[in-house]
């Protein structure tokens, strides 16, 4: 893969070298990540696994290998759930995280987040109505469902959900802003406990019971992952206008 600090992956410069991978950030060498993309190729936390005591081993190793199926939601829910999970993490191909799967095991169980908006109904039935809006939305739009509705359209739908805008329907039975605020805690609680986001953040993981020590700016432990490409990613996001 070449270095995309440099430019000899350039077209003009690449000579017969293969066209740069279409993603900005380096491919994942070690490890996985979602799409396989991120900072820190070369890094994977899994590569600790051996510091971590029995119970945290077998915390994040289930976060692999036992994916919850399908319980609390319907297929229809599932469908333009997950579609929307994808869109607002921005899991464009495989590999994915699977974070509508650890979220219908929430809501399942009944693990809730042990408070509620007082002007929004139960967690539960925030999720079925805002799968319900999406599909509705989309079928506004010409659709047949959210799911199945060009990519555009997903993220157009979902630009607006999160600004609280849609309205009628099923919609007007919800605080919209309110109810993005729910699912959103959530699909980002899944993601960021998942060791693929770790790998792709640079995260060292729970490092129990060794802990961590270095604490301050700049400051890593020596297992934490090394940035491949030194861009940030807020002014990089604002310069090829995609805020």
């Amino acid at each position: 893969m070449a270095d995309e600090a440099k430019a000899g992956h350039l077209p003009n410069l690449r000579g017969t070298a293969a066209p740069a991978d279409p993603y900005r950030l380096p491919r994942q060498r070690r490890g996985q990540t979602p799409q396989m993309h991120g900072r820190y190729p070369d890094y994977d936390v899994l590569d600790e696994i051996a510091e971590w005591d029995e119970l945290t081993r077998g915390v994040v190793l289930g976060r692999l290998d036992d994916v919850p199926p399908r319980r609390f939601f319907t297929e229809p829910e599932w469908n333009a759930l997950t579609a929307f999970c994808d869109v607002v993490l921005a899991q464009d191909s495989d590999p994915r995280i699977p974070v509508l799967a650890y979220i219908d095991e929430k809501l399942h169980v009944g693990r809730l987040d042990g408070f509620q908006y007082a002007d929004m109904p139960d967690d539960r039935d925030t999720w079925r109505l805002v799968a319900q809006g999406l599909d509705e939305a989309a079928q506004a739009a010409g659709a047949a469902s959210y799911e199945s509705a060009p990519c555009e359209v997903r993220a157009r739908i979902a630009g607006e959900f999160s600004d609280g805008k849609p309205r009628g329907d099923v919609w007007d039975e919800l605080n919209v802003a309110r109810a993005f605020a729910v699912v959103m805690r959530s699909v980002l609680a899944a993601f960021y406990s998942h060791p693929w986001a770790w790998n792709e953040i640079g995260f060292g993981g729970p490092a129990y019971p060794r802990g961590y020590a270095r604490l301050g700016i700049d400051l890593g432990e020596a297992w934490e992952g090394g940035e491949a490409l030194d861009v940030d990613p807020v002014s990089d996001v604002k310069d090829r206008g995609l805020e």
